[in-house]
């Protein structure tokens, strides 16, 4: 049996979330949660989880009715979070969807973010789904699909689109309820677990990341999560730490840094790095292409900037090189993290001093010795102490050479022997 929850306001939207829930349960052998969040207690003997019942077990009885639909939403999302990790932990989600408009669509996006992990189905059907859906979907694997018209009335169209939702939330679900068996059952597979190891990538490391992988995966029980650092991949790539789906990490492209203190377009934030530091994971840091900020289109790129470097490195990315006192503070940034660690055997920095991009080598466009000094000096010297390693090499950050050591690196605080 495969289990999906339904969350949407029933005060508003009843009559379309009657007509999903009659099509998930379309596909045998799936059953469904009905969970309401509207403002308006509604009295339907199909609804799982009434308004009523969800905010006296996890709102206080808090009286909702003339509530600021701000302070509405907040609170019927954290009461909703709960009743679904509720749910979830009593081995009854196996996926989730919601149909609705932006508020709506808010709600069941955080929902879905802060409670489940990713690999469980999350779908939702929303008039924002056509758009700037980086607020919804953020670093996790929630799917869109756009309502093309209101989710306000049931009519042919809408009708076909949750006739789709219904059917790919359905069978979505079958699917991971027969993986989450699967996982139960199967005690040869945890027999013969492969490590898994995540690697950052950029465009301008990807050689570097691709002989890292061949080398690992070649050698030894390892598979590898690459993740893109645009800022989502970055963010992606913690979450899953925290979760734990990851056993070590190559942070091979620390790029997103950069971003973050520069004022670029791919930032993943203030707690870049945080995560492997606090799982203590074998964790192997390296300065890929912290030579650059992101930004778009040419036109877009800050005019305090105008002095600098500027490489265009295609019609929708345009890159500033970072200047010596960007490196200072990048450097710092980098070497605080890591220093809150209290497993400094489990980390190493490496420092590929002949470039940390395709464009920081000789004769590259981002070819500066000024700024890679302070970057390596000021991440050296915050590091004193700690009791972390720290490799200087002069080969760059995509010599094959540098990424087999690194790998094998990784290998060596993993316990890793080849072949085995």
């Amino acid at each position: 049996m495969a289990y999906v929850v339904i969350i949407g306001t029933c005060d508003t939207k009843l009559q379309e979330l009657l007509f999903l829930r009659d099509q998930i349960k379309e596909t045998a052998g799936v059953e469904t949660f009905l969970i309401d969040v509207g403002r308006k207690p509604v009295v339907n003997k199909a609804i799982t989880i009434p308004q009523a019942h969800l905010l006296s077990k996890h709102g206080d009885g808090a009286d909702v009715s003339n509530m600021p639909r701000n302070e509405l939403l907040e609170l019927m999302t954290g009461c909703a979070s709960k009743a679904v990790q509720d749910l979830y932990r009593a081995g009854l989600v196996d996926g989730i969807v919601s149909a609705g408009g932006s508020s709506g669509t808010a709600l069941a996006a955080a929902v879905m973010r802060d409670v489940l992990p990713v690999g469980l189905p999350k779908l939702i059907v929303s008039t924002m789904a056509s758009g700037d859906t980086r607020p919804v979907v953020g670093e996790t694997d929630i799917t869109l699909m756009h309502s093309v018209v209101d989710v306000a009335g049931l009519n042919p169209i809408l009708r076909d689109i949750l006739s789709n939702a219904g059917a790919s939330i359905a069978n979505m679900a079958l699917s991971h309820a027969a993986r989450r068996a699967n996982k139960m059952e199967d005690t040869a597979a945890e027999a013969m677990k492969k490590w898994r190891v995540g690697i950052t990538m950029f465009g301008v490391t990807t050689p570097g990341v691709d002989a890292i992988r061949a080398h690992l995966e070649s050698n030894y029980p390892v598979e590898t999560y690459v993740f893109h650092a645009v800022g989502t991949g970055g963010r992606a790539m913690e979450r899953l730490i925290r979760e734990g789906q990851l056993d070590a990490i190559i942070d091979l492209t620390t790029t997103e840094i950069c971003d973050h203190l520069g004022g670029g377009v791919l930032s993943a934030g203030g707690g870049r790095l945080d995560a492997a530091v606090e799982a203590g994971l074998p964790n192997i840091v390296s300065l890929g292409a912290l030579d650059m900020i992101n930004f778009g289109p040419r036109d877009t790129v800050p005019k305090k900037y105008e002095d600098r470097v500027i490489f265009e490195h295609n019609a929708t990315v345009t890159l500033v090189r970072t200047s010596p006192e960007q490196c200072r503070e990048i450097g710092g940034f980098i070497a605080e993290k890591l220093k809150k660690t209290k497993r400094s055997d489990m980390i190493e920095v490496w420092i590929p001093k002949g470039g940390v991009s395709m464009l920081a080598v000789p004769g590259g466009a981002f070819e500066d010795s000024q700024a890679d000094k302070v970057l390596f000096e000021t991440i050296k010297t915050g590091l004193s102490g700690s009791g972390i390693k720290i490799v200087e090499d002069e080969r760059d950050v995509n010599d094959k050479g540098f990424a087999r050591d690194i790998a094998e690196a990784l290998a060596a605080k993993l316990g890793l022997q080849k072949g085995g």
